[in-house]
């Protein structure tokens, strides 16, 4: 008849040690998942106060919802800043971007174009591209089309939040690219947007980089 055996000292001592190897690789791992939301956030946030006017081929304005051609708050905020920077001399032309959902008469980029234009903006100094259904697709549409003209340089323009990302899909495209966001509409009137644009940011920057998949999805300041 066989009886259990026992665990010796030497036994229990490894048992021991290897929970709590298993315990610091848990903790080691939450710590950097922790430093590297947390410095992304940090990037994220010091890109959004960036308003870089370097000279460009185009000025790049990613596009957001619009109702019957008519730009919502968010797109019109970023509308004007794009012209703001045309009348400063920034680039001689802006490039609108963005396809349209089902059911839309308009696209992204069409509004934008007819926008831009009643408020002085000349028709032949902006290209409209009428693709992309996120960020990346329309980052992607523009530097194709961009790179049929031999341009490759461009100032993108977006809520600040939205800026990091932007910039670093549109050099992962091959475009020469730095930001000049809005400061002004519903993604940076309250603490509360504000706050909520980073994370969402963060949260989508961080996913990117890791599949070079975008992470778009309904957000109520980019309506």
């Amino acid at each position: 008849m066989s009886t259990a055996s026992t665990p010796t000292g030497d036994e229990l001592g490894f048992g021991a040690r290897a929970a709590r190897w298993v315990r610091r690789l848990i903790v080691g791992a939450l710590l950097a998942a922790l430093l590297l939301v947390a410095g992304t956030a940090l990037r994220v946030w010091q890109v959004a106060r960036i308003d870089d006017r370097t000279p460009a081929d185009a000025i790049v304005v990613l596009g957001a919802a619009q109702y019957s051609g008519t730009p919502s708050s968010v797109f019109e905020a970023r509308l004007e800043q794009a012209r703001k920077l045309y009348e400063a001399g920034v680039s001689p032309r802006i490039v609108t971007v963005g396809g349209k959902q089902e059911g839309d008469l308009y696209t992204e980029a069409a509004a934008g174009k007819n926008y831009l234009v009643s408020r002085g903006v000349p028709e032949d100094a902006i290209v409209a591209v009428e693709e992309g259904s996120d960020t990346l697709l329309s980052v992607e549409a523009v530097s194709r089309e961009m790179g049929e003209m031999g341009l490759s340089s461009v100032v993108l323009v977006s809520d600040p939040w939205h800026s990091l990302r932007t910039r670093t899909m549109a050099r992962d495209a091959g475009l020469d690219a730095w930001t000049a966001p809005t400061r002004q509409g519903p993604a940076v009137f309250t603490r509360e947007s504000q706050v909520h644009g980073i994370a969402r940011e963060t949260g989508a920057l961080i996913w990117y980089q890791l599949t070079h998949f975008s992470a778009d999805f309904p957000y109520t300041a980019e309506q």
